[in-house]
Formats: C-alpha cells, structure tokens, sequence
C-alpha cells in the first residue's frame, strides 16, 4: 500500500522528481566515474609492462626516466653509449637486455628502434608476450612493425609504405622521405603504449641518420650503401634499454652497480619502485577530485531533501487525509523515506547505466590516444559498499522530512488558513 503510494505521489509531481533524479544521476555518475578511472588508470599502467628487473637510461629523476622508456612521455635528458649496453648487457646476472632508441616519430606516433630481442622478451599485463595480428618482425633495414592502435588509427596494411620524421611532434618539417618503410607486421593490441608505437631496428634508425651531424642533415651528399652494408651498421648511442636478470636477489646489487657505473652516468631503477612513486604522488590529486565529487553529490542529496521540503507545505492536506483515513504518523514517516529510496535507487541505477554508456563509447578514444583500456563496467570490490553509503546517506538527510511530516498534527493539516 504505500509504495503504491510512493509511486502515485512522486508520479503526481514527476516534473520536480525529474529534475532531482537528473542532478543525483549526474553527481552519482561523477563520484563512479573518477573512481572508476583512477583504478583503471593504476591497473592499465601497472600493466604496461612486467618481467622487467631494471630499466636504464642516463643519469636523470626515476619519474622521467619511466615515462620516457615505459609510456613514451617526455624526453630523455641525454643519450647513452651503445658499447656501455653492450658491456652491460653481458653481464653474467644477466638474462636478457632490450635497447630502445627514440627521437623519431611517424604522424605524432613514437617510433622505437629496437632488436629482435623486443619481440622476444618484452612482456606486459600478467607476463603476456606480444603477438602479431597480422605479418611478422622486422628482419633488414627499412622494415617496420605498427601498434595495434597506430594501424587502426592510420588505415595501415602489410606492404603500405610510410614515412619517418626527425622529431617526437605530431609536426615535422624533417622527414625521411628518400627512406621509406614498409609494414611487415602489425602487433595485437595490448591496452599499452606498444599500441601507440613504431617499430624499427636499430640499423635502420642509424640508416636514416647517416650524414647527419648535431642532429641535423649535414650539407654533404647522404652516403648510398648497399643491402649487406646496411646490415652491417652498428648504432653509436641509445635512449634506454630493459633488462631482465637470472636471479631476482641480484637485482639491488646490479642496480647499485650500473648507478656507480665509471665510464658513463647511468640511472637504473625498478619499474614498480617507479610507479609506486608516481602513485603517491598522484594521491592528494585523486584525494582531491574524490572529495569533489563528494561535496557535489551531498549538494545533490541536499536538493533533494530542500525539494522534499518544499513540498511539504504542498502536501499538508494530503497527510491529514491520510492521517484522517487511519494511517499512523510512523506511516506517514516510512512514506515519505520509501520516496526517498525510490529516488536515490533510480538515481544509482541511471548513473551505472549513464557511466556505463559512456566508458563505451570512449573506449577507442581512450585506447587510440592515451593507450588506456578502461573497463566499460565500473564495478569494483568496493562498489557495493560505496552505494550502500550513499543509500544510507540519502536515508539520514530524508529522514528530516520524513520526521517533521511524522510531528505534523492533524488539526494543522486540516485547519484553513485566511
């Protein structure tokens, strides 16, 4: 009986209950959705990459280093010597060394020179090694791998021709164009920055940059060299290279030991140590939009409450009918709070539906550009419990109407005022 009532009443002014069910939607899905993107966000970059021991590059912060070799954001503050990774790289712990070379990119995307060893040993998510969708890896100069999104995005097939340019811009006036590439191999896509990335080896990345001097084109005839010569290049400096040990106990003691490096300036770290520093750092920003978010959604729930009111100098002589046919001021109480959760249930059910909707359709935006896969469900371990907060709250602050229609007296209801 009274939710059927419930449901005629907030029927009976379904304009003002509209208006309350868009603002809490709207203020519920805000408080879902930054939460919902910030366990996103830390999951998709925590898998970025795994298996990785050490990541070195030159002498620079911990932050930097992992966001230039890792995500492909910002820049190295310097190169480091190929012979120093070579020596490093043979170091009896060990087990494997990925060299990447950057400064190059193609159409905004970051080109990466690299080995076989790339393809081989580099693994993300939960140890899942990288896979071709279609075609293979490189195996001469002049040969490129494409990002899962970088394929997508560009409408690139196995045998199409592109382009490098000098530069990590989305704009270059330096390009490669007498040394075109073609696509042998797309890679599947990962939700990572190897979606967004170009894929060459380092012959090739020292092939287009012959002549060159102080990282410009030198004014002198480009050298011309053959298939074998070509092969034959050996690349002079690096960005960064990964390693992987033999034995996870050694790797403080090789960290210490590339840190102390005498030849070169080195700075090795440990891709989790990194991220957990990004991640604290990050904190009183996520701690920050949160309370927010709070705050606006306590403003909503408020409005509500402040409509409910309103309505109550409406609604005085339809609770002293009530209360005149026999319903008991309790009654009246539970009336008024099963609106309440009526309202507030619909609200959390149109912002899952409303979030939900919209982590789908951005999706593609999401993973093209930034290489972010969020979940289009924004359900968490402690989802449940966040509602039911909200529930509860929505409960507490209706319970002010709910009490004073609850003290309301009958006379007051029927008396006629002049």
């Amino acid at each position: 009986m009274l939710l059927k009532l419930a449901r005629q009443s907030l029927w009976h002014r379904r304009g003002t209950v509209l208006m309350t069910l868009l603002s809490l939607t709207i203020s519920i899905a805000l408080l879902l959705g930054i939460d919902h993107l910030r366990l996103e966000a830390k999951r998709s970059f925590t898998s970025t990459v795994s298996g990785t021991d050490l990541i070195v590059g030159a002498r620079s912060g911990q932050l930097n280093l992992l966001l230039y070799s890792v995500f492909r954001l910002g820049n190295a503050t310097n190169n480091i010597s190929y012979q120093h990774y070579q020596q490093l790289a043979s170091h009896p712990q060990v087990a494997w060394a990925i060299p990447m070379a950057l400064g190059d990119s193609h159409r905004g995307f970051r080109v990466i020179g690299t080995n076989a060893d790339y393809f081989r040993y580099f693994r993300y998510g939960q140890q899942q090694q990288l896979t071709f969708a279609q075609g293979e890896a490189f195996s001469t100069v002049y040969q490129v791998v494409l990002g899962a999104a970088v394929a997508e995005k560009l409408g690139y097939q196995l045998g199409d021709k592109i382009i490098l340019s000098h530069g990590v811009g989305a704009v270059s006036f330096t390009q490669h164009k007498d040394q075109p590439f073609t696509v042998v191999g797309i890679l599947a896509a990962t939700g990572t920055p190897v979606d967004q990335s170009v894929h060459v080896s380092l012959e090739s990345i020292e092939a287009i940059h012959l002549g060159w001097q102080g990282g410009a084109p030198g004014f002198g005839k480009k050298p011309k060299l053959n298939d074998t010569q070509l092969q034959q290049l050996q690349p002079k400096v690096l960005t960064a290279f990964m390693l992987g040990l033999k034995s996870k106990v050694a790797t403080f003691a090789i960290q210490r030991q590339i840190n102390e490096f005498k030849a070169e300036p080195l700075t090795a770290i440990l891709p989790g140590a990194a991220l957990a520093e990004l991640w604290q750092m990050l904190a009183m920003v996520e701690n920050m939009l949160l309370l927010v978010t709070l705050l606006v959604l306590i403003a909503a729930l408020i409005g509500m409450v402040t409509t409910l009111l309103a309505a109550m100098k409406e609604r005085q002589r339809e609770m002293a009918i009530l209360r005149a046919v026999g319903a008991r001021p309790w009654q009246l109480f539970c009336l008024i709070q099963l609106e309440v959760f009526c309202i507030s249930l619909a609200s959390i059910g149109s912002a899952l539906l409303l979030l939900s909707g919209t982590l789908a359709g951005l999706q593609p935006l999401l993973s093209s550009s930034y290489g972010l896969v969020i979940s289009w469900l924004p359900w968490h371990g402690h989802t449940a419990v966040l509602l039911a907060a909200l529930l509860a709250l929505a409960l507490l602050l209706g319970a002010i109407p709910s009490y004073l229609t609850y003290r309301q007296s009958l006379a007051q209801g029927l008396t006629v005022r002049l």
